[in-house]
């Protein structure tokens, strides 16, 4: 996890904070470490409270609701492929609200701008 999160802040600033829950892999003494070196506040969602994390539970919705209860898969290598290529229509193409109204893609092209 730390890896990835320096890979991401040398290129984007450190986000003010990571929410998680509380599974041992992120209640780690490097986790804690890295975030206290990077500024970045720890935000811990508590056990049996989904709803403290709206971003995750609506994309959860949307994935279950738009990919997992509409496609049937022979095998898990047809399900990763077809869930990568899910994932990366909603990654790039598809509008977000919180883009208002744009799709990463053209957020990502117009700050590139």
């Amino acid at each position: 996890m730390v890896a990835v999160l320096e890979g991401l802040t040398s290129i984007y600033p450190a986000p003010a904070y990571i929410r998680s829950d509380n599974g041992p892999e992120f209640i780690a003494h490097a986790l804690r470490r890295w975030s206290e070196n990077s500024g970045t506040t720890t935000a811990y969602i508590e056990p049996g409270s989904p709803w403290q994390n709206g971003f995750a539970e609506s994309f959860n919705s949307r994935f279950r609701d738009e990919f997992l209860n509409t496609e049937l898969f022979a095998t898990v290598d047809e399900a990763q492929a077809l869930a990568d290529r899910w994932r990366w229509e909603y990654n790039t193409l598809r509008p977000h609200s919180a883009l208002q109204g744009s799709t990463p893609l053209e957020a990502a092209q117009a700050a590139a701008a």
